[in-house]
């Protein structure tokens, strides 16, 4: 998006995944390319808060009078991951018994956010849509771990675990 590197504020026309439409106004901090999507991230005035819109889904767009400067910090990729870990339909979290240095290389950091619970215990927070992805994530942790939230996420690890141990029987002749 050119408005990007003009720093110019752009009206955007965006339709939902569930079809809701509405207007807003945004500074287009840059573009992003994640997980084969594209993503515009912005500060909307609209709702006054950081977002991430997909790109795909952007229907019409005019360009401002308004200038802004992004954040001096902006780490357009860090935080558009930080974005899609949170606000999906299944909130979780996990105990994991290992410190973060040792976590995070094995973890997308769009899973959630992990944090220290102590110098050996590391809690991760997220969400997903997706239980039996999110689950299959899990299995690159290189330690134990406890899925304290989330019902769902229990269930496709349980799924998971049998299907896993199944694979490990002798073959019947």
């Amino acid at each position: 998006m050119q408005a990007c590197s003009d720093q110019r504020r752009v009206r955007l026309g965006y339709r939902s995944e569930a079809g809701s439409e509405w207007l807003m106004e945004v500074d287009p901090w840059a573009v992003v390319v994640r997980h084969g999507r594209w993503y515009l991230l912005c500060w909307s005035h609209t709702t006054d808060a950081r977002r991430a819109y997909r790109i795909d889904r952007i229907r019409k767009m005019a360009v401002l009078d308004g200038t802004f400067s992004p954040p001096a910090d902006l780490d357009p990729v860090a935080i558009l991951e930080e974005h899609l870990a949170v606000g999906w339909e299944y909130d979780v979290e996990v105990v994991i018994d290992a410190p973060v240095e040792t976590v995070a290389p094995c973890l997308p950091r769009a899973i959630g956010l992990l944090e220290p619970l102590d110098a050996e215990t590391t809690r991760l927070v997220g969400s997903t849509s997706n239980p039996v992805w999110y689950t299959e994530q899990l299995t690159k942790i290189p330690a134990s771990y406890r899925i304290v939230r989330c019902p769902e996420l229990q269930e496709a690890a349980r799924v998971l675990g049998k299907r896993l141990l199944a694979a490990g029987e002798t073959p019947r002749p």
